[in-house]
């Protein structure tokens, strides 16, 4: 199976947590293909219309893209799926997974929003992004408690890529400023193994 991937990208982060999880990540073969929202890239088109990354090719061609998708692809090999639960709580790990990726797509339109030149940028635009981005927050803090640090779903997996992300691509976002219980929570999960070892890091 053939992986594009993009070094800090939240979304292939998603996809590599449940990989190492569960122990597939040496069946993926990596392609990098860094994407750039201000420049098409042609591999990543070629695989995925919508030029975006993670897009998983299949030993039979089949191409899968969307980190969820892919991600429940490679929990499901094994035919015991954890991320992806079953009963009520699917429907709780599905929610915080909309919930981080929520997070993770207003926020890049607020850093892209800041890579215009000041004359072109629309402050508006921005501060309603922001504005859901803080909401999200404000929600996951009420569940703070309730969230896994050890055997958790793809709901706290988002979560974990997207407040990792922000680290790294929105630091004015000071998220853990009144959330002291998610601060917690993803300074705990952030020493398990699998997580320190895809945390985001930035170029030098």
């Amino acid at each position: 199976m053939k992986l594009l991937y993009g070094g800090i990208s939240p979304f292939v982060r998603k996809v590599m947590i449940v990989a190492h999880t569960k122990g597939v990540a040496d069946k993926l073969e990596l392609v990098p293909a860094p994407v750039n929202p201000l420049q098409p890239l042609d591999l990543a088109i070629a695989v995925n219309p919508l030029g975006k990354i993670p897009a998983l090719t299949l030993d039979d061609g089949t191409v899968l893209y969307g980190s969820t998708v892919v991600a429940e692809y490679l929990d499901a090999l094994d035919g015991v799926p954890s991320f992806f639960p079953t009963g009520a709580a699917k429907w709780t790990a599905l929610r915080r997974n909309a919930q981080g990726d929520g997070i993770l797509d207003a926020g890049q339109l607020v850093r892209i929003e800041g890579l215009r030149p000041e004359d072109k940028q629309w402050p508006g635009w921005r501060d309603v992004q922001t504005l859901k981005v803080n909401n999200a927050l404000n929600a996951a803090e009420v569940e703070a408690g309730s969230l896994e640090t050890d055997a958790f779903t793809i709901g706290e997996v988002a979560l974990i890529c997207a407040l990792g992300w922000l680290d790294v691509r929105l630091a004015g976002v000071t998220w853990r400023e009144g959330r002291p219980g998610l601060a917690a929570w993803f300074a705990k999960v952030s020493e398990n193994p699998v997580v320190a070892q895809t945390a985001p890091k930035l170029p030098k």
